[in-house]
């Protein structure tokens, strides 16, 4: 008895140091990587203005809140000044407080948005691709049906029939057409997984096929799955804002596609560039640090780029 927990104990500290190694050894890569460094520094810019959202709001709720919040001093749209750094609005709103707030739901919806569509899709695609057949078919076929539906009109649609729109409803939906992509990668990659000797040791030693899946197969395929979370945060934030744009974002919520959907339709396009350029900038450099990111662990997954 005593031996047997002894040899389990040995494997345990075993598999847990080699665990650590290769946490250390990715650690090591991305800390490597121009790509993922710039595009983290950048992600921290944009995560300090989330943070600094509240405190700039608490600061003076009357004019700095980024939905009710209007200068009484101010009449019409005033270029960036002491008390308003990126100016105001045309009817008096701080517009900075507006930028900070939108920060926060370009990083929530965008994040939330790729974990939860990068996890069903990891999923999918590693049932799919291991357990093959009907399964195979089936979800494959569910994937290539959700890919041929358009995401921005079905949104339009669905803000149509339930006369406005949440962020929780375009998270939803976003989470729910964004998977098939992952799926279809993590399927192929496990479909080469599953006929690899190490695979054949675990059947043959009685592991369970959810057990060979998790352990075996998962760690296997989750540097992709990253690869592919980074695309799904950059397209995410990009749909949301072109939403939002197009007046169908969520009106209890400031974000940056609203910003510039309220100075299009206000006509400030080109009398405020103060108002029109921020959040566009934001959108893009903030789609930019993950498409950095993804470049960094796209050449981490495929060695073969370093040598280009």
């Amino acid at each position: 008895m005593n031996l047997a927990a002894s040899k389990k104990t040995l494997n345990c500290t075993s598999e847990n140091t080699e665990k650590a190694s290769q946490i250390r050894q990715i650690w090591d890569l991305a800390g490597k990587s121009t790509f993922i460094k710039l595009g983290v520094l950048i992600m921290i810019m944009f995560g300090s203005m989330a943070v600094f959202s509240p405190i700039w709001i608490h600061i003076n709720p009357a004019i700095y809140d980024p939905i009710i919040g209007v200068d009484p001093n101010v009449h019409g749209s005033v270029g960036p000044c002491l008390k308003h750094p990126l100016g105001t609005d045309d009817i008096g709103k701080d517009l900075f407080s507006q930028l900070l707030r939108g920060s926060q739901v370009a990083f929530i919806l965008g994040i939330m948005v790729s974990v939860l569509s990068t996890t069903i899709g990891t999923a999918i695609g590693l049932i799919a691709g291991y357990y093959g057949k009907i399964w195979d078919t089936l979800l494959m076929r569910l994937a290539d049906i959700i890919l041929t539906i358009p995401r921005l009109p079905l949104l339009i649609v669905i803000s149509g029939i339930f006369g406005t729109q949440s962020n929780w409803i375009i998270l939803l939906i976003l989470s729910f057409t964004f998977w098939p992509v992952t799926a279809r990668v993590i399927r192929s990659q496990t479909l080469s997984l599953r006929e690899r000797p190490f695979i054949e040791s675990a059947k043959v030693s009685g592991v369970s096929n959810a057990g060979i899946i998790v352990k075996h197969l998962a760690p296997n395929v989750l540097p992709i799955a990253f690869y592919y979370l980074t695309i799904t945060v950059t397209g995410a934030i990009l749909v949301e804002a072109g939403l939002s744009f197009l007046g169908f974002g969520d009106p209890a919520n400031m974000s940056w596609g609203m910003m510039l959907q309220w100075c299009f339709v206000k006509g400030y396009v080109f009398k405020a560039p103060y108002w029109m350029i921020p959040p566009g900038f934001c959108i893009s450099l903030l789609a930019f640090a993950f498409y950095l990111i993804g470049v960094g662990l796209e050449e981490m997954v495929n060695p073969r780029l370093k040598k280009r």
